[in-house]
This record gives structure tokens, C-alpha cells and sequence, in this order.
């Protein structure tokens, strides 16, 4: 329960509110429970009293000449009604019988008693709340049955209530002091307890823009402790993003230099004025290679970048493999009958069990194209020698396994290479192929964030033509 009502949550008034409220709402319960408590204090004293008194106008009751009598010496009478707060009120009666002294107007008890034996109880007289002290005396009575009288002695309770008021105050009234003091030092205790939070606050601000090194959390109680891991992880989650930013930008800009570059070279020659019709078709032709070659390779950067990101928050679906493989390879089917190629797919169809895993079908779909577009750039081929490259999807169920190849009868990867080939940027010599080194490196990064592995090994091994067989194996127990 809060006290005060914010518009923004604060820490300390939250824990403030919830210390110091049920202390304001004990203390009335407090009260009430002291009440009670020197009621019952204050009663004491004046019941024995009252006992004592009960017990001593018994022993005046006698028999005399057969007849019960009681007799209060007038000093005694005196006694008993010489107390200057209260008013003392006794009876002493027959039951059944006549009144022997004392007030008519106080009532009998109620409850059962025995004889002899002292009970007490609250009653009221004339108007007034007394406490009451009763007792039994049974008496011998010749040629009768044993008579029983009842004596009673009532005294108002203003003693009590006096003696009740001066306990709660000797309790009570410290507790003005007290309370107070309680405030304060709670405040101060809350102060100095959340002192680290506002230290670990001043830590952050002062901390320089580019700054992303993780907090020490030994500095900080175990209770926020977990509070600087996430802002810790977060830290090097943003730096990983922001390293990959900067990478992307570094690389965008080396790729996209060479092609611009040559783009503005074919501008100047083809604006010289001594350039013929030939030169100048020419200088167009090169312009017009430059330009696709710098949107491969922006393509291939986003791709990569897309890539790199998806990691952190990809969202997975069941995708059928063998079906985005068939779907790639007719997608590049013209392009490999332009350059005489046996492109085909074989394997797993659609229907096939456990073919399906947990992924992202655009980027799986990213991964086989630009293995596709890879083996067709670097797997010659002509009309009285046509090349072949195949897709292949192999499911393994009871492994758990989901297998793609692409293979090629190129001139394949030198064992020396195949780690560098997945490096972005690396190009393998003498292949005078127009690339940007990211195809693999793509294919590599998906795999990763799929949870998959990549194998590059040679179709046959010592052939003059080894050729290429590019493995993604993917596990397939979280489909």
C-alpha cells in the first residue's frame, strides 16, 4: 500500500512507503492492544482488594439464637466507605430470604458458585460500571436445613481507569519520541543503502561516448548485481552491432572503390574528343560491366549484413529445405543453359521426411544461391563440354541430420585455401573470375546462425578437374 502517489515509480519512495506505512498503521493497533493489556494490569490490585474485603464481611456473618446476623462495627463501616475516588457498595442477604444489610440494589450473579470460593465479575449499579466481588457463606442453623447467604462488595471503577490511563501513558508517550526517531533513522539506513545505485549512476554518466567496456559488478550489491550483467551484455551486444557497422562500412567502401573508380576512367575516355565510335561503344561496354559488378557487390554486402544482424533477433519458422533448393535452381536454370551447364537437383523431394528444419527460408534461400551462383561463375564449360553442377538435398532422420550439397566439375579448391575461402573479401588467384570474395563467406555466416557446418571438399580428388562438393549439414532435433 502506498502513502503518495508518483507519476514515475522512485525506488526509494517505493521502498519508504512500504517500511513506513504498516509502522503508521501498527501504532493505532499498538494502542488499542496497551489498552487492553493495562486494563487488566490495573484490575489486579483492586481485585484482590476486593477479595479481601468480600472475605472479611463474611467472617461477620453468624447464627444467633437460630437466626442468621451480621454485624459491621461502625469503625469498619467507616473504613469501607471512606475511599475518596470510588464508592464502595456491599450486600449481605438470605437467598432465598430478606436483605441482612447492605444495598438492595445490587444484582445476584448469574453464574453458579460454590460456597466458600471468591468470584468476580463486572456489573452495574445506580447508573455506574462496578466490579463486583462475591461469595457463599453456608451456615448451620439448628433443627433446619443449612442456610446460604450471599455477600457481595461493589466498587466503581474510576481507580481503575486512572491507574489504567497513567500505564498507557508511561508506554504511549515514549513512543511520540520514538517514532520520530524511527522515521529518521529508516530514511538514513534507505539513504545509505541505495548510496551504490547512485554511484554506479555517476560511474555510467562519466563514462566517455565511445566507452563500451562492461561495468565492474563487484562494486555493486549482490541484489543489483544482475542489473549489470543485462547491462552488460547489452553493451556487448551493442558494440558487436555497432563493430559490425563499422565493418560493413569499411568493406562497402573498399569494394565499391575499384568499380567507382573504373566507372569514372570509361567516363573520361569516352569523353575525350578524339575518341571514335568504336572507343566509345567500348568505354560503354566497360562502364556497363563496372556498374553490375558494383551492384553484385552491393548486393552481396547487404546480404552479408543482413546476415551478420539476423543472429541477434532471427525469427524461426519450419522451412522445407529440399523444397528452397528446388526453387534456387530454377531460378539460375536460364543462366546455366546461356553458359552450357548441366544444372540439376536431386535428392529429397518436398514430401520427403525430415527435410523440414527450424530457420529462416530467406536466408537459407540467400545460402543456396549464391552456392549456385559461385559454382556458375567458376565451373567452365562449353557446348561440346558441358560442365554439371548439382544440388542435392539428403535427410537423415533417425540422425537427426539435414544434408545440402552443391557440386561442381570445376577446377576445384586447393586444400590450402578452403579455411580462407570462408573469410570475407579472399579470393583464390588466377581464376580471372569478376567476384567479391563474400559469396562463402555469406553461405558461412548463415550456417552459423542456423547452428549448422559447412565441408569443403573435392569431387575427386586428383583429377586435373577435382571439382567442388560444398556440404551444410544442419541438425534437425528442434523442428
Amino acid at each position: 500500500m502506498r502513502i503518495f502517489q508518483r507519476e514515475q515509480r522512485s525506488l526509494f519512495g517505493e521502498i519508504l512507503d512500504w517500511m513506513l506505512t504498516p509502522l503508521l498503521m501498527l501504532w493505532p493497533v499498538s494502542l488499542a492492544l496497551t489498552w487492553l493489556v493495562a486494563q487488566a494490569l490495573a484490575d489486579k490490585p483492586f481485585d484482590r482488594a476486593l477479595e479481601f474485603n468480600v472475605q472479611a464481611l463474611a467472617q461477620l456473618v453468624t447464627v444467633q439464637d437460630g437466626r442468621p446476623q451480621f454485624y459491621l462495627p461502625q469503625p469498619a463501616r467507616e473504613i469501607l466507605r471512606a475511599d475518596d475516588a470510588d464508592q464502595i457498595f456491599y450486600q449481605v442477604k438470605l437467598v432465598p430470604g430478606p436483605l441482612l444489610a447492605g444495598d438492595r440494589d445490587l444484582s445476584s450473579p448469574k453464574e453458579p458458585q460454590g460456597v466458600g470460593t471468591v468470584a468476580l465479575r463486572d456489573d452495574e449499579i445506580q447508573g455506574q460500571d462496578v466490579r463486583v466481588a462475591s461469595t457463599w457463606v453456608e451456615l448451620a442453623v439448628p433443627a433446619s436445613t443449612p442456610v446460604r447467604v450471599l455477600v457481595q462488595v461493589a466498587e466503581t471503577r474510576e481507580k481503575r481507569s486512572v491507574l489504567a490511563t497513567e500505564i498507557i501513558k508511561g508506554v504511549m508517550l515514549p513512543q511520540f519520541v520514538i517514532l520520530p526517531l524511527a522515521v529518521l533513522l529508516v530514511w538514513l539506513a534507505l539513504a545509505r543503502g541505495i548510496k551504490p545505485l547512485s554511484e554506479l549512476e555517476e560511474r555510467i554518466r562519466a563514462r566517455k561516448p565511445d566507452d563500451l567496456s562492461p561495468l565492474d559488478d563487484r562494486a555493486v550489491p549482490l541484489e543489483v548485481a544482475p542489473l549489470v550483467g543485462s547491462v552488460n551484455d547489452l553493451l556487448t551486444r551493442l558494440q558487436d552491432s555497432l563493430a559490425t557497422q563499422k565493418r560493413f562500412l569499411a568493406n562497402a567502401a573498399h569494394q565499391l572503390k575499384t568499380p567507382l573508380a573504373g566507372l569514372r576512367m570509361q567516363a573520361d575516355l569516352a569523353q575525350r574528343e578524339e575518341t571514335d565510335a568504336d572507343a566509345l561503344k567500348q568505354s560503354l561496354k566497360q562502364i556497363g560491366r563496372a556498374s553490375v559488378r558494383a551492384t553484385h557487390t552491393v548486393n552481396q554486402l547487404l546480404a552479408l549484413a543482413r546476415a551478420e544482424d539476423s543472429g541477434r533477433a532471427m525469427t524461426l519458422h519450419p522451412c522445407n529445405l529440399a523444397e528452397i533448393a528446388m526453387d534456387a535452381v530454377r531460378d539460375f536454370l536460364p543462366r546455366a543453359m546461356d553458359k552450357h551447364i548441366d544444372l540439376g537437383y536431386e535428392g529429397a523431394t518436398a514430401d520427403t521426411p525430415g527435410v523440414t528444419l527450424l530457420g529462416n527460408r530467406t536466408l537459407l534461400k540467400e545460402a543456396i544461391s549464391n552456392l549456385l551462383d559461385n559454382a556458375l561463375n567458376y565451373t567452365p564449360s562449353s557446348a561440346e563440354l558441358p560442365a554439371v553442377i548439382t544440388a542435392r538435398v539428403v535427410a537423415d532422420p533417425f540422425g537427426q541430420v539435414l544434408v545440402l550439397q552443391v557440386e561442381d566439375t570445376g577446377p576445384g579448391i586447393p586444400a590450402a585455401e578452403r579455411e580462407l575461402v570462408l573469410q570475407p573479401f579472399y579470393r583464390a588467384l588466377g581464376t580471372n573470375v569478376d567476384g567479391s570474395g563474400l559469396g562463402l563467406p555469406i553461405v558461412n555466416e548463415i550456417v552459423k546462425q542456423h547452428h549448422g557446418e559447412i565441408q569443403i571438399e573435392p569431387m575427386q580428388a586428383g583429377a586435373s578437374m577435382p571439382g567442388t562438393r560444398i556440404s551444410l549439414r544442419f541438425r534437425i532435433q528442434d523442428a
